[in-house]
Order: C-alpha cells, then structure tokens, then sequence
C-alpha cells in the first residue's frame, strides 16, 4: 500500500522529523543488502531511538496495516531485509548500546545494533568470549545475527547463535513489548519462546534488548593451512579428523577458486597456491595448554597426511594467523568483485560433505554454471557462489534454478537442508517445500498467523506463496 501524508505525519511525531527519511537515495540505499543485486526501496525509512518508539511504528502499522522491514546492518545474504512489499523501512541502528557485562554470570545485555565484532572485543577486554563469528562480524548486527541464527568459522566447536541467547526483548506485530524467556542457563518453564524468535528473520517480532551467554576467553591457538591436491579429499579428511579425536575449534574448506580469488582480492595476503592444488583446509585448534594443543595439531597432521596434500603451512605469528583468516573472511567479497552470483547454504552430516560437492559440480556441468565453493566444513555447511560470468538472463533465471533445485534435492537426500547459517528471507523460501511437507509448512503459517494476524511484519519472507 501506499502510505499517505497522514501517515508521514504520525511516523514523525513518534521519532522525530531527523529520523524520518522519505527522499529516493535513503530509501535505496536501505532497500538492499548483500543479496544478488536486487533492491527494493520501501516507502519510507524511520530510525527509531528505543524500544518505545519501535513498539508505536509498529502499533501505527498494525493499524493501518502497513509492512514493517526491520532493517539491521544489511549484510543478509537471503533476502531477508528486503522491503518486498514497500512499506516502512524500521532500521534498528540507534539501539547500538552494550547495556551491561556481567562478569560474575558470565552474560552480558545488548542492543540489537551492536556489531558483532565490537560486542566481541569488548567483552574479550574483561577475559570473555563470545564465540560467534560470521564472516561479515565487521560491520553486522547482533540483532541480525539473532534473526538468521548466524554461525560462523567457530560452530564447530562452540555452536552457533542460538546457543548462547538466554532471554530477548521483543516488540510484538501488535505493539506489545514481552520477555521471551530468563537470565538463567537452564529454563523449562513452558514453550521455549526464546528460541522460537531466534531464526525468525524478523516475521514474528522485532528484537530490540539480547541476554547473552559468555566463556571464559582460551589463550591459546594454533592454526594451520593444508592444501589439496584434490578437492573431495579434503572434505573426506573433514570426517576422518573427527573421528580421530579432534574437535578444532575451526574447520574452513576453501575450493581453489575461492583461496585464489581472495589472494588476489586482498592486500598483503602471502599464500602460494600452486596450479595443482585444488583445496585448501584451515584448521583451528585452541584451549589453556600449549602442549595439548601441539599434541592435537600432530595428530591431525597424522591424520591429512593419510590423504594427498602438499606441504602444511603452520601459521608462526599473530599478524600471520590474522592475514589467513582474512583471506578466509574475504572470500565471498572476492567472488562479488569477480561476478554477480547466487549464494547456497548447504548444510549436511559432515561425513557427506564429498557426495555434496561431487554433486554441486555434476549440476554445474548439467546446467552450465560455474561453482565456486567453500564454508565451514567441520560442522557440513557449504557456501555454493554460482557464478553468473557469460550466461544470458534467461540461463541465469531458468537453467541455474534447475541445478539449485537438484543441489537442494540432494541436500535432503543426504539428511541435510537448505540454509546453515543465512536463512530463507526472500530467495530461498519457494525451495522450502523441498524440506518439508504440507504439514510442517501448516504449522509455521499457524504461527507466523497467531503472531502477526494482519501479516505486517517482514512479509514474503521464509514461508513459500
């Protein structure tokens, strides 16, 4: 629908005539994220300052039944902040304060605007860790990351999202401000509501206070480059080091393509890759003791050289480790400087990670596509880059979809699912059928309905037409 001056009008009483936007640029620019190319202005853009505000747009909106986009730092992947359906813009980057570190529980309360790399080195100054560290850390928001449930490099170890979310401040589709759940590290009290909004990619409420779980900060780690010669090898030695003993507490498989593009994308990035490498695995272990951790680097080492690899790089500084995962981190802005592209989140049991690729590339040989691919193998998900380089519009909407669908059906087959980590949003959800029947798809509509009745909040997004 289209919003009136009337509408404008209450809009700005509630956040201020500086923090209304209705002029074309602002409205494009946050009418897109890191999803493909597409852009979606929305009718306006507000930036509330605190939760009261949030919860009267969203009470203005629900009235006149006008579409609400929570928006964070727009580095989603899915779709997920696109303004679809036009309608308000509600970005969330004024509620961008750290409320209170509790060292004695080991917890900490923030804002949903706070970047995760400044929430996790603030908390690393008082001998804490929150573990979770997707690729875009640098400029994302914890409030985003609650939305998509995001992982990161350090799920392998330490778990994703979810796992560290013990209560939320939510704004309802209707205006009303709850508490999800409480401080405490354990809760059966009733329907677990907490982590019901955890991965909700804004349809069911607008997140705007977190209650995190913290760690004690390891002091030590050692990190380690493999090369492949060849690229199913790598993901079979993903398995055969679990099953060694070892859990690292990273695990990133690099497709040749994706380490040669980042080398060259990146400054002062000093990594050789020969012709015949094919892969390359980064592997990260970490903990208290020195020695322990030598004592497992040699035992995966034992267990890589089972396979064909050339000769490990074991990162000897700071600045090192820090230049290699940079180049890890880099590798999806490379693939964007080198073409448009799609990106699929794969996620099987670690152990199928070689019939997944194997399975990736027969489709881009079917289909004429290029794949680029990568991610973080030690918990199974595989980032697919689909390249779109030379193909025409009409292969690039009707031929790659074919092969996505024929990635996702294998996916399913081998016990896995369309997104690890960068949920639905907006691209994916017409493949959800694939995942999961009438029934299931019934019951998220249920409460996707029970929620938001008059359908206001970040609608067209997860669920399929």
């Amino acid at each position: 629908m289209e919003l009136t001056a009337q509408h404008i009008n209450e809009l700005t009483q509630i956040v201020g005539e500086n923090f209304i936007f209705t002029d074309f640029e602002t409205r494009k620019k946050y009418g897109y994220d890191e999803t493909e190319d597409y852009n979606f202005p929305p009718h306006v853009v507000v930036k509330p300052e605190n939760t009261a505000q949030i919860s009267a747009v969203v009470q203005l909106a629900n009235q006149y039944k006008i579409p609400v986009v929570p928006i964070g730092g727009r580095t989603g992947l899915s779709g997920g902040a696109l303004s679809i359906h036009g309608g308000i813009a509600l970005s969330t980057e004024r509620l961008n304060s750290i409320v209170a570190i509790d060292e004695k529980n080991l917890q900490v309360i923030t804002e949903p605007a706070v970047i995760t790399q400044v929430l996790r080195d603030t908390v690393a100054e008082k001998g804490l860790f929150y573990p979770v560290d997707p690729s875009s850390m640098g400029s994302c928001f914890i409030g985003g990351n609650i939305a998509e449930n995001s992982g990161g490099a350090r799920a392998v170890k330490y778990g994703v999202t979810k796992d560290y979310v013990l209560n939320l401040e939510v704004v309802l589709p209707n205006g009303e401000i709850i508490w999800t759940g409480a401080n405490t590290l354990k809760n059966s009290t009733g329907y677990n509501l907490t982590q019901l909004m955890v991965g909700s990619e804004g349809t069911l409420g607008i997140v705007t206070k977190i209650v995190l779980k913290l760690l004690p900060q390891n002091q030590f780690n050692v990190l380690m480059l493999v090369p492949f010669f060849k690229a199913d090898q790598a993901c079979e030695a993903v398995s055969a080091i679990f099953r060694a003993g070892i859990v690292p507490s990273a695990l990133e498989f690099m497709e040749r393509d994706a380490i040669d593009w980042s080398v060259k994308y990146i400054d002062n990035i000093n990594v050789t890759v020969k012709p015949e490498h094919q892969a390359h695995l980064l592997i990260e272990v970490d903990g208290n003791y020195p020695d322990v951790l030598m004592q497992e680097a040699e035992k995966i080492l034992s267990v890589v050289e089972q396979f064909e690899v050339d000769e490990v790089l074991f990162a000897d500084t700071e600045d090192q480790k820090n230049a290699l995962w940079r180049m890890r981190r880099g590798v999806a802005e490379a693939v964007k400087a080198n073409s448009v592209y799609k990106e699929e989140d794969t996620v099987v049991p670690r152990y199928e990670l070689p019939t997944l690729l194997k399975g990736i590339k027969e489709a881009g040989k079917k289909y004429g596509f290029q794949s680029v691919c990568y991610g973080h193998a030690g918990d199974g998900n595989l980032h697919v880059n689909i390249i779109k380089g030379n193909l025409t519009d009409e292969q690039w909407q009707t031929e790659v979809r074919k092969g996505i669908v024929e990635i996702f059906e294998l996916t399913k087959s081998l016990n896995g699912t369309l997104s690890g980590e960068h949920g639905i949003g907006y691209v994916q959800k017409d493949f959800m059928p694939i995942i999961f029947n009438e029934t299931s798809l019934n019951l998220m509509k249920g409460i996707k309905q029970l929620f938001d009745p008059n359908n206001i909040m970040n609608p067209g997004k997860i669920l399929p037409n």
